[in-house]
C-alpha cells in the first residue's frame, strides 16, 4: 500500500512488555514493525553463579527477567532476553572500567567467540516459550592503537564483551556466522516466529 506502514501488533486486548530498558532491543523490535509495546526493565541481580555454564547462565537470567516483569504485568505478554559473550568457556561480562574493557578486546583480538542470545516469552495464558540462539563472531587482530581509540570512544560502556557490533566495533568484525541481530541484543527471526505463534500479526496502515 502506497505510503503504508506495516505494524506487528499484539492480539486484541493484550499488551506486549519488553523486560528491558535497552534502547538497542527496543529499536530491534521497532525494526520489524513492533511499536505497540511497553519497556520495563527487570533490574535483577545478574551475578554469575560459581561454575555456572554460559548457556545455563543466559537462560536463567532471561527467565528471571521475564518472571520478574510478569508479576508487574500479569495480563500481558512478556518478552525478556539476555545476551552473553563467551570466549572459550569464559563469559566476558559488561566491563565496568577501561582496564576491564581493554582486557576483553585483547582476548577477542584475532579470535572467534560466541554470542549467546537467550530469550523467554510468557504468554497471557502463562505459556512459557524459551529459546537460545548462538552466533559466532570473528575479530580481526587489533593493534594497541585501535584498542586505545575504541576505549576513548566510550562505546564499550554497558556492552557485553566490551564492544558494540552496531557501532564503531563493526570495523573489527571479519566474519559472522548466524544471526546479526542476536549479537546486537535480540535474535529477530526467532522472536518473530514465537510471537507469530502467539497470535501477533502484521497490520498495514497509513500514516
Amino acid at each position: 500500500m502506497e505510503n503504508g506502514k506495516k505494524l506487528f501488533l499484539p492480539p486484541d486486548g493484550l499488551e506486549l512488555v519488553l523486560a528491558s530498558g535497552s534502547p538497542r532491543r527496543s529499536d530491534l523490535l521497532k525494526q520489524i514493525g513492533l511499536e505497540n509495546f511497553l519497556s520495563d526493565a527487570a533490574d535483577i541481580d545478574e551475578t554469575i553463579r560459581k561454575l555456572e555454564a554460559p548457556k545455563k547462565y543466559a537462560a536463567r537470567v532471561a527467565l528471571e527477567k521475564a518472571e520478574t516483569v510478569r508479576h508487574r504485568h500479569p495480563r500481558c505478554v512478556v518478552l525478556a532476553a539476555d545476551t552473553v559473550v563467551t570466549c572459550g568457556t569464559r563469559i566476558l561480562d559488561k566491563p565496568t572500567s577501561k582496564n576491564q574493557a581493554e582486557k576483553c578486546l585483547q582476548r577477542l583480538s584475532g579470535r572467534s567467540h560466541k554470542v549467546l542470545g537467550a530469550f523467554v516469552v510468557i504468554g497471557a495464558d502463562n505459556q512459557y516459550v524459551k529459546r537460545l540462539v548462538v552466533s559466532s563472531v570473528t575479530f580481526k587482530r587489533l593493534d594497541q592503537q585501535e584498542i586505545n581509540n575504541y576505549l576513548a570512544s566510550g562505546e564499550w560502556i554497558g556492552k557485553a564483551g566490551g564492544y558494540a557490533i552496531q557501532g564503531r566495533g563493526a570495523a573489527f568484525i571479519k566474519k559472522i556466522q548466524g544471526s546479526y541481530s542476536n549479537v546486537v541484543g535480540l535474535p529477530l527471526h526467532e522472536v518473530y516466529n514465537v510471537l507469530r505463534g502467539l497470535g501477533f500479526n502484521y497490520k498495514e496502515c497509513n500514516r
